[in-house]
């Protein structure tokens, strides 16, 4: 199924010398190298490439010759899957040689390469997903309706639902990520049927794939209809131990608030969003899915205040960062509050208290432990005040130096 006369629109990916060199390289004109994936469907929808692919009928190790012999650095990334990748000037290209399922397990497959374009299309996950554009005319050629499916934001497997999530079964999550991305409020009955069904497979995979998944999906512009259908077809229970019963409300309504206040979408902020906000709970929940301790420690700082305020929200920023104290505003600041919190967030930067140690022991404070626990309660006072100037914070000391 190929439309007669479609052509990928112009963009400057295509256009990029270090590119056509390596086509050339690789006979691109001789119709054994066509762009494939994200970056056809991206440019057809008029958003930004980010990774460039491309599709051949040579051999890896044909492939890697070439490039070689032609002082292009090449990389065998996943070779035993036909993937290397070359790099170019303008960035890293991968270069993958057709293939076809031998057999499946849910996890992982066994691959065949293959020198049929259309048998190498129908292994792929989506429609949208399985479109090739050759390089040189810009013919895109589409084997199962993807530019339809396009046009129409629908996310439809290639061939059975259930058949494609049996031989990878991430490919449920990968379902509801480019739902949240494309299928505005458009989700397949039977394809959530099929995802409800083999939820529980999920469990059985790497919590690195799954966490990878979810975070590409949390940031999406507006993934509050993906994640709704998700909590439906029971998709948590199987990757996560708990989620907030509130969890779609939350989500609904820090979408809006990031709308409103034009804040850009942060998949840290939507995660917390979604999970229990008892703070050991839900460092759990992440500890579990292999994030990094960055992110854990991210996780339990937006968790301290359950209700900030326009009087507590600098104090938040000063001990836990300014990041953290917009994202604890966004979350949980009532309606009626967090214009005011966001107000004073915008360019502030943390000051510094205008005393040390030294200072406390020249106005008269014996050395020793008493030093740097007068200057936290100098430091808590200080904080109380709204973060005065030196002078303030000198008197604040001589109070709790010579108290009368």
């Amino acid at each position: 199924m190929t439309p007669k006369n479609k052509k990928l629109p112009a963009a400057e990916w295509h256009q990029r010398k270090s590119l056509k060199d390596l086509i050339a390289v690789l006979d691109g004109t001789g119709n054994m190298t066509r762009f494939v994936g994200g970056a056809v469907r991206d440019t057809l929808l008029g958003v930004p490439v980010k990774d460039i692919d491309l599709a051949t009928i040579l051999k890896p190790d044909a492939v890697m010759k070439r490039l070689e012999d032609a002082g292009i650095k090449v990389i065998p990334t996943g070779i035993d899957h036909g993937t290397v990748t070359a790099v170019t000037t303008d960035g890293p290209v991968e270069i993958t040689t057709l293939r076809r399922d031998v057999s499946t397990d849910g996890r992982r497959a066994t691959v065949a390469y293959s020198d049929d374009w259309q048998e190498d299309a129908a292994r792929r996950d989506f429609t949208i997903n399985a479109l090739f554009a050759d390089p040189e005319t810009l013919e895109i050629y589409d084997y199962f309706g993807g530019l339809v499916d396009l046009e129409n934001h629908q996310i439809r497997f290639i061939g059975s639902a259930a058949q494609r999530i049996a031989e990878d079964h991430l490919r449920i999550m990968r379902y509801f990520r480019f739902l949240a991305r494309l299928g505005q409020h458009n989700v397949d009955q039977d394809t959530f049927d099929a995802c409800r069904k083999a939820a529980r497979e999920l469990a059985k995979l790497s919590r690195e794939r799954v966490a990878d998944e979810l975070i590409k999906l949390l940031g999406a512009s507006d993934p509050v209809y993906a994640v709704q259908e998700m909590i439906q077809a029971d998709i948590f229970a199987n990757i996560v131990a708990e989620i907030d019963p509130d969890a779609g409300e939350i989500l609904a309504t820090l979408n809006l608030r990031e709308e409103a206040h034009d804040i850009s979408p942060d998949p840290l902020r939507r995660l917390v969003g979604l999970l229990p906000k008892d703070v050991d709970k839900a460092i759990n929940i992440v500890t579990g899915l292999k994030l990094s301790k960055k992110t854990r420690r991210a996780v339990a700082s937006r968790l301290v205040a359950p209700d900030p305020t326009a009087s507590d929200i600098l104090p938040l920023a000063y001990h836990h960062g300014a990041d953290a104290a917009r994202d604890m505003a966004l979350l949980f600041a009532a309606d009626d509050t967090l214009a005011d919190c966001l107000v004073q967030l915008d360019g502030w930067d943390k000051p510094v208290l205008p005393m040390t140690g030294g200072d406390l022991i020249a106005m008269g404070l014996k050395p020793g432990p008493v030093v740097a626990e007068t200057l936290e309660r100098i430091e808590r006072q200080w904080i109380r005040e709204g973060f005065p100037g030196e002078d303030r914070a000198r008197s604040i000391a001589r109070e709790l130096i010579l108290p009368t």
